[in-house]
């Protein structure tokens, strides 16, 4: 069944809202302390080249109005529906996070499409502009698949909810969900790139944050969890010192990476299923998302409260940035 019916519109509509209010929100209490100059260091640097699948760990990249250069501009698409593909349904599309994708060749800011090399946990390895690239997707996937990249107006994905205490607003994802079940999960039809420019394939917008305060945090809370920078997909990783979530404390903001790349911090970033499934070599763990919704499910203006770890954000000076170069997060209207 394609994707159909209010739900989709109904979500644009309130994804609209919180587009208008992060636009025009920003902090009063000037730098914040913990990332103040000097304090903070890009500490990681990754990019997603297709939804889903595992990416690439960089030491550089060109960051502008599309997001990091090449980012999730590809997508697998489910010919039976239209639908994106993405393992935020996992029976479905959970092995997507068995391919690894990576640029063949340095993909150009602006978007102009450069091929991607897929290789499969065989070792398989298959070009995005090669002839037989979606039968070898539709082949692992078990599904008629293509990948895509370019226009997608329109398009949604899958999301399962699983039964967590805390995850998302119940009343939000009944209405999302309309009686859709995976199982006992409610499933929803979520818009792609409701916050990001067309032709990409983001959940949200186009950057996405996340500190070593953080991560420990969530160690400290829970043990024996495995609390990976794996599971949680950002583009940047940035070294502060201490142990919080101290990302909950910059939305509104602006972070500087490196010298010339800006960016306003939109929204915090709420997590999904995807965190627990098993993926670059780390087990499935459901108490790492279980942990985000007991500890620090933060209200979004809009949307209701969450289960959130880092931030979203949305780059609005172009620049580059690298490993090791210092970020600094201060007041928007400064």
């Amino acid at each position: 069944m394609a994707p159909s019916g209010r739900a989709v519109p109904r979500i644009r509509a309130r994804l609209g809202f919180v587009r208008a209010f992060v636009a025009a929100r920003s902090t009063a209490s000037g730098t914040v302390a913990a990332v103040a100059a000097g304090r903070g260091v890009v500490a990681a640097l990754f990019r997603f080249p297709v939804k889903s699948m595992l990416g690439e760990r960089l030491d550089r990249v060109r960051g502008g109005e599309r997001g990091f250069a090449g980012d999730r501009a590809y997508a697998v698409v489910d010919r039976s529906d239209g639908r994106v593909a993405s393992a935020k349904h996992p029976r479905k599309w959970g092995r997507l996070l068995e391919i690894s994708a990576r640029y063949v060749d340095e993909p150009d800011p602006g978007g102009v499409r450069a091929p991607v090399e897929l290789t499969l946990p065989d070792g398989t390895a298959v070009r995005s502009d090669a002839p037989g690239v979606d039968d070898a997707l539709s082949r692992f996937c078990g599904r008629d698949v293509a990948l895509a990249s370019g226009p997608n107006e329109g398009k949604a994905l899958e999301e399962v909810w699983p039964a967590i205490d805390g995850l998302a607003p119940a009343e939000l994802v009944a209405a999302m969900s309309a009686g859709r079940r995976e199982g006992d999960d409610p499933v929803s039809d979520i818009p792609v790139a409701s916050m990001a420019p067309t032709g990409t394939y983001f959940d949200l917008t186009t950057l996405h944050v996340m500190t070593t305060a953080t991560l420990r945090a969530l160690s400290s809370l829970e043990p024996t969890a495995t609390f990976d920078v794996r599971r949680y997909r950002p583009n940047v990783l940035v070294e502060v010192d201490g142990a919080g979530f101290v990302e909950n404390e910059w939305v509104g903001a602006t972070v500087a990476l490196g010298d010339t790349l800006r960016a306003r911090v939109d929204l915090p970033t709420m997590r999904c299923v995807m965190t627990t499934l098993a993926q670059d070599g780390l087990p499935a763990d459901r108490r790492t998302l279980q942990a985000i919704a007991r500890h620090n499910r933060l209200e979004i203006t809009g949307l209701g409260a969450w289960a959130c770890a880092g931030v979203y954000g949305t780059i609005t000076e172009a620049g580059d940035v690298a490993v090791g170069d210092p970020v600094t997060v201060y007041d928007s209207s400064e």
